[in-house]
């Protein structure tokens, strides 16, 4: 009996602690504040230092709390999505807080999506959203059967409509995943055409490594492992298939198959693509879409697709091609590169139309420029 009245007095006592707020308050994070300040917290009570690694934008120490909770709270970041995680002592380490994580080639990071004023692009709103496929096509050029991303606009089930389409191409590091996760391209899309301000349109995003069907995990080689190190990538192989994944979407899909309805844009690597795709097949492509363009960093000896760019242009322009959009960073370790195409375009008279951004080669400039073309083209 004795055992029993201590153990509902030990039962109230803590319910009156709690109550008088001595409980151990649970640690959230990240806390995102009506006024956009979000506030990042970590259990670390043995812990010398931790410090916070946001995309490329912060890295900066937490400060210690007097329960072993590291904290700090940043209060000028602008509407976007984030990648984000902590360096504990050394070691890199999630935020177990957070189950929102995407992967970055072979580096898993959490991450939060910033919008106080309801109004970002990246950010789901209360519109209508369009469709996801994930396909499998057959690449006789290549002879396997490969796996590319598909965005429908609002109302394409239902409707017999047909529509233009843009080919959204990847960059060294990415995969047909990449544009709708760290890119955001469904959701973009969504509020864009929602608002009036992009064309309803279908959006096509393939893998550009031609030495693998599938991101990694996804395909015959479950196990296959992200990396850089790619055997075919920059070098004409997936340029001289391309026409293999537009013959099959229009084979399989509602669309106006000209040259008027069709745009291809890129980053970085995809950008290069992009360039030699629309520069070799001048009556594809409307309007072309240069994101951070990895111009000049192959051998361009290794096939005839990069063969004679200069005479390709000039072919190219004649045709008179509605937008050829270019954009990059002014800290991007590709801006030179970009600057000396620009010369020969400006030496030969090509009209052109040029962004420049702050930053460098990350995915806060190539989402704004997605936001920025997509407004532009199929007009």
């Amino acid at each position: 009996m004795k055992r029993i009245l201590f153990f509902l007095f030990v039962l109230v006592a803590l319910s009156m602690n709690a109550q008088r707020g001595f409980a151990p308050q649970p640690v959230s994070s990240p806390e995102i504040a009506k006024n956009g300040a979000v506030t990042f917290r970590v259990k670390a009570p043995k812990a010398d230092t931790v410090k916070l690694i946001v995309d490329s934008r912060v890295d900066t120490l937490m400060m210690r709390q007097a329960d072993g909770t590291w904290s700090i709270t940043l209060r000028d970041l602008e509407p976007d999505l984030y990648m984000y995680y902590y360096v504990i002592d050394g070691m890199k380490v999630l935020d177990n807080k957070n189950a929102q994580v995407l992967r970055d080639v072979s580096t898993v990071m959490n991450t939060f999506v910033l919008d106080p004023d309801g109004d970002s692009p990246v950010a789901v709103h209360d519109v209508p959203h369009g469709e996801v496929h994930a396909v499998w096509y057959d690449s006789p050029t290549l002879g396997m059967t490969r796996r590319m991303m598909i965005y429908l606009p609002p109302g394409y089930e239902a409707s017999h409509q047909k529509y233009p389409v843009l080919y959204l191409l990847h960059g060294t590091g990415g995969d047909e995943t990449v544009w709708l996760e760290q890119g955001r391209a469904a959701q973009i899309l969504d509020n864009l055409i929602a608002s009036g301000k992009a064309e309803p349109m279908i959006v096509v995003m393939p893998n550009g490594h031609t030495d693998t069907p599938t991101a990694p995990g996804l395909g015959p080689n479950n196990n296959e492992q992200p990396t850089f190190a790619h055997k075919q990538w920059m070098e004409g192989t997936f340029e001289s298939s391309f026409n293999d994944i537009m013959t099959w979407v229009d084979n399989n899909y509602r669309t106006r198959p000209s040259k008027r309805y069709r745009a291809i844009a890129g980053l970085s690597m995809g950008g290069y693509h992009s360039l030699y795709i629309s520069a070799n097949q001048p009556d594809d492509f409307n309007y072309v879409g240069l994101f951070s363009a990895a111009i000049g960093r192959m051998d361009q000896g290794k096939s005839k697709i990069y063969d004679n760019l200069e005479e390709k242009l000039v072919n190219q322009f004649k045709q008179r091609p509605r937008l050829y959009w270019m954009g990059i960073g002014n800290k991007d370790f590709l801006y030179k590169d970009n600057e000396e195409f620009r010369k020969l375009l400006d030496k030969n008279r090509l009209r052109y139309t040029y962004h420049e951004s702050g930053a460098g080669h990350e995915w806060a400039n190539w989402r704004d420029y997605l936001v920025i073309f997509t407004q532009l083209i199929f007009k």
